[in-house]
């Protein structure tokens, strides 16, 4: 039986990189494709949101997450299953419900920089490959309304003419990544870098909550800044965490690169940087951010 390891982070944090390096070592395995959010979803798509709870793993819930875990560990002979999925940061309650034997590395960046970064994927151009290796993971009988909901999407992007547009004055016409229970009132009441910066910070906030009610044993704490500054302790750290020393490989980290840190913010400049810190200064102040 694979042991589940569960990257929680927001959009544009390191969760890409820490599920690469991961699964780059002997034994650890994950899904060909960014993420399998439409998985998790799985009885619970009427849901228009991430927000899930314990509540919503029901037992037909929980069977189906186990036996998609299970079926992967198996298929690929993984001792470790490695998943990241972003929106998970606002339902770690409902996975760990789900998932009563996985463990969590939480990775965590400021979210000034994470904003910057994030902003350029939210309205990003259409992309097949991308959307081709998703879709094979899509339940069966959830695809007509995924597939509704997809081509919505675009079809307003095309209408609006936000279609590529990574300008963060403009406003929100569709959501991209995790979505909070109010995403709609946020589309509306704010910019483009001011709803990705509050994404960010409910993704946070929502993590660190849903792990206060969990032991101390199932989940580390990852700074991104940390690691990519000497990825090599960071990977042993997570490793002496999982149990799985012995699986440690310096190659792993190998195209960890530091270079994004601080990035962000000088991108936006100091008057973006002052309204956003003025929107979530104290998550960025408990966090060392400001």
């Amino acid at each position: 039986m694979s042991d589940p390891v569960i990257i929680v982070g927001a959009p544009r944090s390191g969760t890409n990189m820490l599920r690469d390096v991961l699964s780059a070592l002997t034994g650890f395995a994950t899904w060909d494709c960014d993420e399998i959010n439409l998985i998790w979803k799985h009885g619970n798509i009427g849901v228009p949101h991430d927000e899930l709870t314990a509540e919503d793993a029901r037992p037909e819930v929980a069977t189906y997450l186990r036996k998609a875990f299970a079926d992967f560990g198996r298929k690929h002979r993984a001792d470790v299953v490695v998943e990241k999925t972003c929106a998970t940061s606002l339902r770690v309650g409902f996975v760990a419900a789900a998932l009563p034997d996985a463990r969590y590395v939480f990775i965590r960046r400021d979210g000034i920089d994470a904003t910057a970064s994030a902003i350029k994927r939210w309205n990003a151009p259409f992309d097949l490959r991308y959307t081709l290796k998703k879709v094979r993971y899509v339940p069966a009988r959830d695809f007509p309304v995924h597939f509704a909901s997809f081509v919505g999407k675009k079809v307003k992007q095309l209408r609006t003419g936000t279609a590529g547009i990574a300008d963060g004055q403009t406003k929100v016409e569709t959501w991209w990544g995790p979505r909070p229970h109010d995403f709609r009132e946020l589309m509306q009441q704010h910019t483009l870098e001011e709803a990705a910066f509050i994404q960010w910070q409910r993704c946070v906030e929502r993590s660190r909550e849903d792990f206060n009610s969990l032991p101390d044993d199932r989940m580390i704490e990852v700074v991104y800044e940390d690691f990519v500054k000497d990825p090599d302790a960071g990977l042993r750290e997570i490793l002496g965490f999982l149990g799985r020393d012995d699986a440690y490989d310096p190659t792993a980290t190998k195209n960890v690169r530091n270079s994004s840190v601080g990035k962000g913010r000088a991108t936006l400049g100091s008057d973006v940087t002052a309204r956003l810190d003025a929107i979530g200064h104290d998550t960025l102040a408990a966090l060392g951010y400001a």
